[in-house]
């Protein structure tokens, strides 16, 4: 791809709000396509911050041959703001706040209400109903999610959730912007944990549960899943990559819609009660040395 093409299929002009690790992911992700990207953060630290988090992304993706574009062309369709008014002309925003019912709704609507009718919005909530959200938006037909994982450069997939309303052209939509960034679309309907999180989780809980009793050490445990089911990386491990609590939010949100199978255990309680949140903090299930 030339430095000024546009992957087929994605909107030129997209917005993200957040620019945390997930979020400054997926603004990578569309501006090495060839997309405009516009990320929205809180404060001015925020921004700077996760303006240096998409540059080194895009630097790294240059380095190792990813893409073909120079550093100086993806840093020009990059821009920063702490104005959700700047997303008025986007074609599609991700909302990619933390997984708090209250943030979401309130960034979903600050989102609606900047945008024109025809563009699309999307939330990569992980477990959140997106039916629930799409009630609290004035479009719905105009919303679903796009579930992306944890590192967005390196995951070739996207969980597509469609709400009850999700239009037939935002759902084909949304596919095509999927196969434009280079992945793998999963569609799911709306349900508990969608798909991902739902298995992802319950295959976490049991593990910590077999920590919990002494029934082997998080090493061997990963190294069971990772040895005997091809799994990449043990489900112990991703916890500590994804973070404990996060986790630790999902788990809850499961079992207050799912039942007692998905009650998060003492041990994940406790490590974040300590700070213990995994990769981020240093330590989880494993140590992380600082990087």
């Amino acid at each position: 791809m030339s430095n000024t093409e546009l992957a087929a299929g994605l909107p030129r002009f997209v917005g993200v709000l957040g620019g945390g690790r997930m979020g400054a992911g997926i603004a990578h992700a569309f501006l090495i396509k060839g997309a405009h990207v516009l990320v929205v953060e809180r404060d001015d630290v925020s921004a700077e911050a996760a303006r240096e988090r998409v540059e080194s992304a895009a630097l790294k993706s240059i380095e190792r041959g990813a893409v073909d574009a120079n550093f100086e062309e993806l840093a020009s369709r990059l821009t920063v703001s702490t104005d959700y008014d700047a997303f008025a002309g986007r074609q599609l925003v991700v909302e990619a706040v933390p997984e708090s019912w209250d943030l979401k709704v309130t960034a979903l609507r600050g989102i609606e209400e900047r945008l024109a009718e025809d563009a699309f919005i999307a939330s990569n909530t992980s477990s959140l109903s997106v039916n629930g959200l799409a009630r609290e938006l004035k479009r719905p037909e105009k919303f679903l999610g796009l579930h992306f994982f944890n590192p967005v450069p390196a995951s070739t997939l996207i969980e597509v959730v469609l709400g009850e309303r999700t239009s037939p052209g935002l759902a084909a939509a949304a596919k095509s912007w999927v196969e434009g960034l280079g992945k793998t679309a999963v569609v799911v309907n709306d349900a508990p944990g969608f798909a991902s999180s739902r298995l992802g989780v319950a295959i976490a809980l049991e593990a910590m549960r077999m920590v919990e009793e002494g029934v082997a050490s998080a090493e061997d445990i990963d190294a069971a899943m990772v040895l005997g089911y091809k799994h990449p990386t043990g489900p112990l491990k991703t916890t500590d990559i994804v973070g404990l609590d996060v986790r630790l939010g999902i788990a809850e949100y499961l079992h207050s819609t799912l039942g007692e199978r998905f009650a998060p255990p003492q041990i994940l309680k406790d490590k974040v009660a300590r700070g213990e949140l995994g990769r981020k903090t240093g330590k989880g299930f494993f140590d992380w040395p600082s990087q």
